[in-house]
């Protein structure tokens, strides 16, 4: 059926597709919208900065 170096293959295949599934899962769950939450805090921070700015003036 399966020769032992197309098992290894399989096999490498497998944990390469595994990692990759759970590497766009933790991404998607986590980094993404921490990035996003992160951009939009400093956007706003910014924002305020500038308007303190033109009222001290």
């Amino acid at each position: 059926m399966f020769e032992f170096s197309q098992y290894l293959g399989f096999l490498a295949f497998l944990s390469i597709l595994t990692i990759g599934f759970w590497l766009m899962i933790f991404l998607i769950t986590f980094i993404v919208p921490y990035w996003i939450f992160g951009g939009v805090k400093e956007f706003l921070q910014e924002k305020k900065a500038e308007r303190d700015a033109k009222q001290t003036v």
